[in-house]
């Protein structure tokens, strides 16, 4: 019975083993948008599609909102390629609320700071739900979410 304790550090010592225990994760897996979030370019803006080509996609910096997660429809300031520019969140990962889709992706469209967005079209498809969300916060701020209803070419 000893003599199997004494095989026990040279078995752990051993290269199968460290290869196969360094590939259990033990961090559960987070799908908010955080800070250091990565995000999905999906309109067809000049820096948006350099920086997925490239293979470096944006990473939220910070979130506009009181709890500091963002949810769908909320303005993010995203660093790309060495750049800071705002955004409006159109498909997340996480769980949603009833009757809105969870995406594959963490998806934005870039806009500038008065709410026009970069690009002239967004390539995925948008949930419906957006259009109450933006118009509710194009008439509280002074800035237009409404045109980046219209660049969406499909809704869920």
């Amino acid at each position: 019975m000893l003599g199997n304790f004494t095989r026990l550090p040279r078995l752990l010592n051993s290269p199968t083993v460290r290869a196969t225990s360094a590939q259990f994760h033990t961090s559960p897996v987070s799908n908010e948008i955080r800070k250091l979030a990565r995000l999905r370019v999906v309109d067809n803006s000049e820096i948006g599609k350099a920086a997925m080509i490239e293979g470096r996609p944006p990473y939220c910096i910070h979130v506009y909102n009181k709890r500091s997660v963002g949810l769908i429809g909320d303005k993010v300031l995203v660093a790309i390629k060495g750049q800071m520019k705002k955004a409006i969140l159109v498909g997340l990962k996480q769980k949603q609320k009833i009757k809105v889709p969870k995406f594959d992706t963490n998806n934005i469209v870039l806009i500038d700071d008065n709410g026009t967005p970069l690009g002239t079209r967004i390539h995925v498809p948008i949930p419906t739900i957006l259009r109450t969300i933006l118009k509710e916060k194009t008439h509280n701020k002074g800035a237009d979410y409404t045109k980046l209803l219209a660049i969406a070419t499909r809704f869920v």
